[in-house]
């Protein structure tokens, strides 16, 4: 980037294994020399795969994409609990599971299909009183915490060849926690379990396709950031009042992205009314 250009766009990032959602935008922010970054949806250090994160403009944007479905691989492994539900974690309980079997397991995952209610785990980002649960965690404390309602519409197992070890594929809307899926599913099981090797696949329509290294990062329109929401093409007169962030019946009550005639994106609806103006930032 050139002096005083600031770059506005998606960049589809492939995180690597040991990087902080965060050091991925202090690394975005030295690459394209600008503050104005931030992530849509965080990933945990351990995991790897798709973390989108927007530039400049798109940085407003963020929010439609966080809400999008998310789209995952694993391993669960059966018969250890740990104390972050996952491999980072120490190990908490033992349980003799030899005896589950790969049709058990199975039958076990059909039971969080669908909508469910998921208390989030104690390492996540939820706040609780104003506090990250897990900076509450690292001191130790362990705080009461409301279950939330996800949905998932697929979680589907099968046997890796190392015993006790599932390699799972989950589909699941944003807010769902795969490792707490991994625990959950061993306590159903009569035991424990937890979660290792984390990739995400895709966020909507944000594949690990469309996903580059940091080294090199290829940036998306902002028209393209919204890709997986409805649009509308309107004139040029309307478009002045869109960018001017008035009121226009644009025929969705939904979340909509508004365009010009060229195809730049001016603005994102919701009930008729600007969520974001982008045209006027």
């Amino acid at each position: 980037m050139t002096d005083g250009v600031v770059t506005d766009g998606l960049a589809v990032v492939d995180k690597p294994a040991a990087w902080t959602s965060h050091d991925v935008v202090a690394k975005c922010r030295g690459i394209f020399g600008q503050k104005r970054v931030g992530h849509a949806g965080t990933l945990d250090p351990d995991a790897t795969g798709v973390l989108l994160v927007g530039l400049g403009r798109v940085t407003r944007l963020l929010r439609f994409l966080s809400a999008l479905p998310k789209s995952y691989e694993c391993e669960v492994v059966l018969g250890i609990e740990t104390a972050t539900l996952d491999a980072a974690g120490e190990v908490t309980a033992e349980h003799d599971m030899s005896s589950v079997s790969a049709d058990d397991v199975r039958t076990a995952a059909g039971r969080f299909l669908g909508e469910i209610e998921q208390v989030p785990p104690m390492v996540s980002a939820v706040k609780v009183g104003g506090r990250r649960l897990h900076a509450l965690a690292r001191q130790g404390l362990d705080v009461e915490r409301v279950a939330r309602r996800v949905t998932v519409s697929r979680f589907d197992l099968a046997p890796t060849g190392e015993p006790g070890v599932f390699r799972a594929d989950v589909e699941c809307s944003s807010g769902t926690y795969v490792r707490s899926l991994a625990a959950d599913l061993g306590a159903a099981l009569g035991g424990g379990a937890h979660l290792r090797n984390l990739r995400r696949r895709a966020v909507g329509s944000f594949t690990v396709a469309d996903a580059h290294p940091l080294d090199a990062l290829e940036v998306l329109s902002p028209t393209e950031t919204m890709r997986d929401y409805p649009h509308v093409v309107v004139d040029a007169a309307t478009a002045v009042q869109v960018g001017h962030g008035r009121p226009v019946d644009i025929g969705r009550g939904d979340a909509c992205a508004v365009l010009d005639e060229s195809g730049a994106l001016l603005a994102v609806y919701e009930d008729g009314r600007p969520a974001v103006v982008v045209a006027s930032l």
